[in-house]
């Protein structure tokens, strides 16, 4: 198999040259891209379901750790392959290196269709819903194109809040093909705002809005269990074979359910492998982006965990699973500033949801571009512009992501959902699988290119990339039978 170095060339024929990707991403700006594509709107809200699902505030915490150390893990495998493949494309080229074309394609195109483009659309539709808090007129229902219906199932519509999602897609796509250094910077300052602002509710919520009632009923009853939700298997023949549980059915009960919970805490905490996607922009690729991968999840998920347990120093566990529309982190501000908390959480939340898409939107170009290289993309995402950035591969990228946006699913009842909501529900399961698809190409990588250059080895080798192989299956073998709708169509996708 050729070396990933032929297969993403720098010139386009001799003699004619080709603009170059700029390497202007340290180790500082590469961690600050890991942090600000992982902190979006999810540590906001999720806790809600999880405490729903795990029913008890250990629960809370311990779903939170288990993702901590399952993506902390990934990032330290992760790092031998970014370190091997310094190269635009990152993931895309790591399956494709270790398995074959077909599975760098398949991984590409979901990521493009459905992985990136769907979380950037979500995150453009939080950005305008928490936007309308503080201008009013921002609304789902004032509509300028009210749903123009094309199926019995779909529908398309543009609203006030749809078009201000629309604009910040178009303005971060317009920002990031001006130049790697441009969409550095804007990520360098939103991140810094979004972690100080992070920071800033943990510290109110231990500190200021300390509820002494709720901390005696929480870490008193740390493992009671109280609130929480069913899980019954995900279609009708199982149901036949396999049992309906809640997280009090004893060790099977606590374990689905932590299983089940991930899929919130999950997603939260993903997009940590995209700097990977920005390999060729790195000054020195070969040690800072396994260092950046490793250095930005750490970073996060002591972030997260900390705030799980300022809303338990803030919140009564029944108050974090019955928070107004899930807002956890709204709910616990406003304990402590009245109708003022809701203003302050929004005002974190536009700043991290901005500083998260410009994140996303910046590194998920570079796979089109790098597919393209290889002939499994449109050709024209596969140059450079004057900037030295795939520029066509962002206008391709934006456009999808708008389309997204658009797009309505339509409810039996009348109502309209949101296609991207959909398609949200089916990446936990897709981004699972090609996470231990890549893992397992280290060791196929051990056995084909034994002798190849590592500058940077899997911590732990090989128990801790198995450790992680290990528990993302058990994860998905859970969700396929309690999830079974999500995770299939995830497969299926």
């Amino acid at each position: 198999m050729a070396d990933a170095t032929s297969a993403i060339p720098t010139t386009t024929a001799p003699g004619k040259s080709e603009h170059q990707f700029v390497k202007a991403i340290g180790l500082y700006d590469a961690t600050m891209i890991v942090v600000g594509s992982m902190i979006g709107s999810g540590i906001f809200i999720v806790a809600a379901d999880i405490a729903r699902e795990t029913g008890s505030a250990g629960g809370l915490l311990l779903t939170w750790i288990l993702t901590g150390c399952l993506t902390v893990v990934a990032a330290l495998s992760y790092g031998e392959l970014a370190a091997m493949f310094p190269h635009a494309g990152g993931q895309y080229v790591y399956l494709r290196e270790a398995f074959s074309p077909l599975w760098g394609f398949l991984y590409g195109w979901t990521l493009f269709l459905v992985i990136q483009t769907g979380t950037i659309a979500a995150v453009a539709i939080g950005f305008a819903r928490y936007l309308g808090v503080l201008f009013p007129a921002i609304s789902p229902k004032t509509w300028i194109i009210p749903p123009i219906n094309f199926s019995s199932k779909f529908a398309i519509s543009l609203s006030v809040q749809q078009l201000v999602g629309v604009l910040m897609i178009i303005f971060l796509t317009y920002l990031n093909t001006r130049g790697v250094k441009l969409g550095k910077w804007i990520q360098n300052i939103f991140t810094s705002a979004k972690m100080l602002a992070l920071l800033g509710l943990i510290l109110i919520c231990v500190f200021v809005g300390r509820n002494a009632a709720a901390i005696a009923d929480n870490f008193s009853h740390l493992w009671a269990i109280r609130g929480a939700q069913t899980i019954e298997p995900g279609v009708g023949f199982l149901r036949s074979l396999l049992p309906t549980v809640t997280a009090g059915s004893g060790w099977y009960g606590l374990l689905l359910a932590l299983a089940v919970a991930q899929v919130g805490s999950l997603f939260s905490a993903d997009a940590w492998n995209n700097i990977g996607f920005l390999g060729a922009e790195v000054k020195n690729p070969k040690r800072d982006v396994a260092l950046a991968m490793v250095f930005g999840t750490v970073i996060v998920i002591s972030l997260y965990c900390l705030a799980n347990l300022a809303y338990l120093c803030a919140l009564p566990l029944a108050q974090i699973q019955n928070a107004p529309d899930d807002r956890v982190a709204t709910a616990a501000l406003s304990a402590v500033f009245g109708a003022n908390g809701a203003l302050i959480m929004a005002c974190a939340i536009i700043i991290s949801t901005f500083g998260c898409n410009n994140g996303l939107i910046l590194a998920g170009s570079r796979v089109a571009y790098a597919m393209a290289k290889d002939g499994l993309f449109f050709r024209a995402t596969g140059k450079l512009n004057n900037k030295g950035v795939p520029g066509v591969a962002l206008v391709y990228q934006g456009i999808w992501i708008i389309i997204l946006i658009l797009l309505r699913t339509r409810n039996p009842d009348g109502t309209y959902g949101n296609l991207y909501s959909d398609l949200l529900n089916y990446v936990v399961f897709a981004a699972l699988l090609f996470y231990v698809l890549t893992i397992v190409g280290i060791f196929v990588l051990r056995v084909r290119r034994a002798d190849a250059e590592r500058p940077y080895k899997a911590f732990g080798y090989p128990f801790v990339p198995l450790l992680y192989i290990v528990a993302a299956s058990g994860i998905m073998g859970v969700l396929l039978l309690y999830e079974t709708q999500t995770a299939g169509m995830g497969m299926v996708i």
